[in-house]
């Protein structure tokens, strides 16, 4: 991997670079854009730039990949890279852009350290860059190649073939092809990229978690990003384009839209899954469920879901009757405010009132806790919602004695580290 000389100088120098790229990283983006404003318009997701959370990404990744090349250094970090490289094939990046970052990248960095910048300095941190790039490049080339689209250009047009109305916040989009080929193969827990033009020109990409397989299409939900003076404790920007979906989308309309992508996926064993979910980072559980009813799994699976409200939980009904159709499933359901015929019940308490049949799912009050549930050794967990209720998740079920490996997790934004 590092050549031993460049490994001895990114070791001496990673805590300055560390304590630097707070600094390096916005004036990076500032050159990116000023020589390329086609990436801000139509790659980079601007609300995540205008938060500055895709800055912190950014720094994450990189001091990931050194510090694991110095701690490890025979062998590379391919779960980062997979995870990188799957959002990259989504968004449709280009080999020939990855000279155009390490350019931007470099000059600030020297930008910012001056003279700590030395030709040697330089020449081990551009090893250390041009091993994550090459390694990215080579998984995306695979990536690109399964989805029958060397040339990486996986962008589709499909008709909006339905809409459906989940919650206040949430809608599902079913699109497919306008073309009539065939919808492109897809995996229980994969996304899929949508690209909308919005009122300035720009062309704004997001990834959405496919919440279903219905033939001959791929279905999606968008949950409403509110802007300041939206949701309570709402500050950041409102969601371009999850505010263009739900205001402007319609059955009929076309919409752009990628093959499906994604390395965190159903495992196809026997083995006790637990799926915990907060507020729409149920959608790829729900797609997992779904395909599992549509097999009649008998696998023990425990489906656990937190919300603020009985009102704001996006497939509430799906979880019940999806969690009825599986023979040795049962649902957990926590709600910070659980509203009429949602008491809170004790797992052996009568069924609750409810609009789907089967039984009730175990309603609970307060925030999610995994420690009161009985979880059967071996189980294989997945986690999806905002990184602090993940790192929550993650910590109780690691107490409870799921093992690290079995801990897979989706991040809806830029990945902060979990």
């Amino acid at each position: 991997m590092l050549s031993p000389k460049s490994a001895e100088t990114v070791r001496s120098t990673l805590p300055a670079v560390a304590a630097a790229i707070s600094e390096v990283t916005p004036l990076f983006y500032e050159k990116l854009f000023a020589a390329h404003p086609e990436l801000l318009r139509d790659l980079f997701n601007r609300a995540h730039q205008a938060d500055g959370s895709q800055r912190e990404a950014l720094a994450g990744s990189i001091a990931a990949f050194a510090t694991h090349l110095l701690d490890h250094p025979d062998e590379r970090p391919d779960a980062l890279l997979h995870r990188i490289a799957h959002k990259h094939a989504s968004l449709g990046v280009r080999e020939e852009q990855y000279p155009i970052v390490r350019k931007h990248l470099f000059a600030a960095l020297a930008e910012v350290l001056g003279d700590a910048v030395t030709e040697e300095v330089a020449a081990a941190w551009d090893e250390v860059y041009w091993l994550m790039a090459n390694g990215l490049t080579a998984a995306e080339r695979r990536l690109y190649a399964a989805a029958g689209a060397a040339d990486g250009d996986t962008w589709r047009t499909y008709r909006v073939a339905g809409r459906v109305a989940e919650t206040e916040e949430v809608a599902t989009f079913f699109v497919r092809p306008a073309d009539d080929r065939p919808v492109p193969p897809s995996l229980p827990g994969q996304y899929a990229s949508v690209q909308v033009e919005l009122a300035d020109g720009a062309r704004q990409i997001r990834q959405y978690s496919l919440s279903g397989q219905p033939d001959g299409g791929l279905q999606f939900s968008v949950k409403r990003v509110p802007g300041p003076g939206g949701a309570a404790g709402a500050t950041h920007p409102a969601g371009e384009v999850s505010g263009h979906l739900h205001d402007h989308v319609h059955e009929g309309d076309t919409l752009r839209v990628s093959a499906p992508f994604g390395e965190v996926v159903l495992d196809g064993g026997d083995r006790p899954l637990l799926f915990a979910t907060a507020g729409i980072g149920c959608t790829p559980a729900i797609g997992m469920l779904s395909h599992l009813a549509a097999a009649g799994s008998p696998r023990r699976i425990i489906a656990a879901h937190a919300d603020r409200t009985p009102a704001t939980h996006a497939f509430r009904d799906d979880l019940r009757h999806l969690v009825d159709k599986l023979p040795n499933a049962t649902a957990e359901v926590w709600y910070e405010q659980p509203g009429p015929g949602t008491a809170a019940t004790a797992p052996d308490a009568p069924d609750a009132p409810g609009s789907a049949d089967g039984p009730a799912p175990t309603v609970r009050q307060g925030r999610m806790d995994l420690g009161a549930l009985e979880i059967p050794p071996g189980t294989i967990a997945y986690l999806c919602g905002p990184v602090p209720f993940m790192k929550a998740a993650r910590a109780q079920l690691l107490a409870a004695g799921v093992g690290p490996a079995d801990l897979h997790y989706e991040v809806f934004g830029p990945d902060l580290g979990l």
